[in-house]
Parts: structure tokens; C-alpha cells; sequence
């Protein structure tokens, strides 16, 4: 008896030694060493003065903004034409195989060459996009997309608008994760009832309110789970910036996981990159909270 009792427990056991080792190690390690200095390689318990230090810093403040306007930007683009695309490729159109395919390539490059592969588009001199973004409606005035520095600002302090190298990266960023939300989408479009929508359609019912009333909420789980990718994707995400922008031009594209990557690895100063890292992980946790909040809510007024 007591052995049929432990038995899941000990089938379980393996996973969670591993979930243990890989994630939560390196989690309450990340939040002992925040609080450590490290002078002349020996650590020392400095209680909060590292998130004091990142905090009170000006590139933590300019950094916080333009995470903001990044994820704000990169959230509303993808859902806005994921959610276009999959209304679409679900009408079953001629060669629609075909669209899914091409929909899908981006999603199979990693982060840093699709950077790689959209900073040869802007390129000055060969690249495709350079005739279309030097026009003067961008405010270029010839010069290159990823070298031109915002000089000006509705608010000194808050760093906005954005420069046009942040919209070429929100750009990006979104052309990297629209087929995961797009096919995300479609699927759960898909196992929507059919005879559901056309008794609706028989009982009068336009297009605009069959999606309103049927599909929406019948796909909203997947949405939040689309949201949740988002969410933790641009938050999290750095070698896009890493190898497009490097933070620039000056620091008009530093966010804050690219902020994280230079205190901990270019000015090796871990105890400031684990208080930062700290800070981050609270924030996705907010994030995520909020988001099931409101999924919860819409889950609600549907029912």
C-alpha cells in the first residue's frame, strides 16, 4: 500500500531533480550572489546596496523605457497581424500548404541571425531596404537607419519617441515570432465547431459578430498562451539586439536584458548583473500574473 502510494512520487522524482538542478539552483543562487560584492575576488554580503547602485543608475532608468516601448510595440504588431494571417490561412485559400510554409521559415533562425540577416537589409550601400528607409518621411536624410541618434524628445528625461533603429528592431523582432502566433492562432482556430459558426451564420449572424461571440472566446486560451510567449520573449530576448543593433546607435536600443548582458559580461560585475536579473524575473512574474488576470476576466464576460 505504501508503495502504490509513493510510486508517482518516485516516478516524478527524476524530473523534478532536474527541474531542481537546472532552474531552481541557478535561481536562489542568482539571489544570494545580488547580494554580494566581490573585492579583490573575495565576496562580501552587501544586503541591497547592488540594487541601490542599478537603480539609482541613469542607464537603468533609459533602459526601463525603451524595454517599454519595445515590448508595447512587439506585443500589439504580432497579435495585431498573427491574428490577421490565421483568419486568413483558415479560409483554407489555393496554396495555402505553400503559405504555411513561408510563414514558418523565420521561426526556425535563431535570434541572432535573423539580427544579423535584417542589419545586412539596412545596410547603406547593398542593402534592399536602404533605398526605402533613407526616404525623408523617416528623417534620415540619407544617413544609415542603425547609426542615426534621436535628437529629439517630447520629455528630456524619457527617451521617446523611439529612434528608428528601435522601430527597425520592433520590426524584427516581429517578422522572428509571427509564425509561432500565426500557427498558434490557426490551430486553435481549427478546432472551433464548424456547425456552430454556420448555425450562427444561418440564425443571421455577420462574419464580424461570429468572431466576437464564437471564436474569440473559444480561442482565447491560446491567446493568453500566445501573450505569455510575447511577454517573456521580448522582456528576455537579447541576442536580436546583440547582434542588429549592439544597443545602439549610442544607447537608443538598450533594453534591459541587453543592459543585463553588458554589466555582467563586458564590466563583469555579477553582483549588479544578479540584482538586475533579480529585478527582471519580478517583473515577468508581474507580467504573467496580469495577463492570466485579465484572460480570467474575458473569460468571464464570455461565458
Amino acid at each position: 500500500m505504501r508503495t502504490s502510494r509513493a510510486l508517482p512520487f518516485l516516478l516524478l522524482a527524476p524530473a523534478l531533480i532536474m527541474i531542481a538542478l537546472v532552474q531552481l539552483y541557478p535561481g536562489l543562487y542568482t539571489v544570494f550572489l545580488s547580494t554580494q560584492q566581490s573585492n579583490a575576488g573575495i565576496q562580501s554580503f552587501s544586503g541591497t546596496d547592488n540594487f541601490q547602485v542599478v537603480f539609482d543608475s541613469e542607464a537603468f532608468m533609459e533602459s526601463s523605457w525603451h524595454t517599454v516601448t519595445f515590448i508595447v510595440g512587439y506585443i500589439i504588431l504580432t497579435m495585431s497581424l498573427g491574428l490577421g494571417l490565421a483568419l486568413l490561412l483558415n479560409r483554407k485559400l489555393r496554396l495555402s500548404g505553400a503559405y504555411l510554409a513561408l510563414v514558418f521559415i523565420p521561426w526556425v533562425l535563431s535570434d541572432v541571425i535573423v539580427g544579423l540577416v535584417w542589419k545586412l537589409f539596412a545596410d547603406p550601400d547593398t542593402g534592399i531596404l536602404s533605398p526605402l528607409v533613407s526616404l525623408p518621411i523617416f528623417g534620415l536624410e540619407g544617413s544609415a537607419l542603425l547609426t542615426k541618434v534621436p535628437t529629439f524628445r517630447f520629455i528630456d528625461s524619457i527617451p521617446f519617441p523611439p529612434s528608428p533603429a528601435m522601430i527597425y528592431l520592433i520590426f524584427a523582432a516581429v517578422w522572428k515570432a509571427l509564425p509561432f502566433i500565426t500557427l498558434l492562432l490557426l490551430a486553435a482556430m481549427q478546432t472551433v465547431p464548424k456547425e456552430v459558426l454556420e448555425s450562427a451564420q444561418i440564425d443571421g449572424a455577420s462574419g464580424r459578430q461570429c468572431f466576437l461571440a464564437i471564436t474569440f472566446p473559444l480561442v482565447l486560451p491560446s491567446v493568453v498562451v500566445a501573450l505569455f510567449n510575447l511577454i517573456l520573449g521580448g522582456m528576455n530576448g537579447v541576442g536580436m539586439v546583440f547582434s542588429l543593433t549592439g544597443g545602439g546607435p549610442g544607447s537608443s536600443t538598450e533594453v534591459l536584458s541587453y543592459l543585463l548582458y553588458t554589466i555582467g559580461f563586458s564590466e563583469l560585475d555579477f553582483g549588479r548583473a544578479a540584482a538586475l536579473s533579480v529585478f527582471i524575473a519580478a517583473i515577468n512574474l508581474t507580467l504573467i500574473t496580469l495577463a492570466l488576470r485579465v484572460s480570467r476576466r474575458g473569460s468571464e464576460n464570455y461565458a
